[in-house]
Formats: C-alpha cells, sequence, structure tokens
C-alpha cells in the first residue's frame, strides 16, 4: 500500500530535523526575483506618502504591498 500524503509530509518533517542548523536554512527559503523590489539596489522617499504610491503604482499586487481598500 503506497503511503499518503501526511505519512510522507511527516517523512520529510523527520528528515529536515537531522539536519543541521546550516543545511536547515539553506534549504528552508525559497529564493525568487521580485519585480520591483530587486529592480533597484535602493531607494529614499521623503514621505510614507510618496512609498505608499510607489508601492501601488510599481509592484506587482501579489506581493502584498498595495494599500487595503474597502470592498
Amino acid at each position: 500500500m503506497a503511503p499518503s500524503d501526511e505519512e510522507l509530509w511527516r517523512e520529510q518533517c523527520r528528515a529536515q530535523l537531522q539536519r543541521d542548523v546550516a543545511r536547515r536554512i539553506k534549504y528552508g527559503f525559497c529564493h525568487v526575483h521580485k519585480p520591483g523590489l530587486d529592480d533597484a539596489p535602493d531607494r529614499a522617499f521623503a514621505t510614507m506618502a510618496e512609498y505608499r504610491a510607489w508601492c501601488d503604482e510599481s509592484l506587482p499586487q501579489y506581493l502584498g504591498y498595495r494599500a487595503a481598500r474597502d470592498r
């Protein structure tokens, strides 16, 4: 009988606990390019309003930097 998804997940967790901290950190993060944020080395804004306007105009919505809106 094939192991269930939960059993496979638990097995992966047990294996992860056997790794040292450096390897947990190495394999625990997924580095992806973030459009708009990673495209320039730095930015400066005079006000929070300017920063928020830049976020609304420049960043994809899925990154979560947009202002909350009423539905």
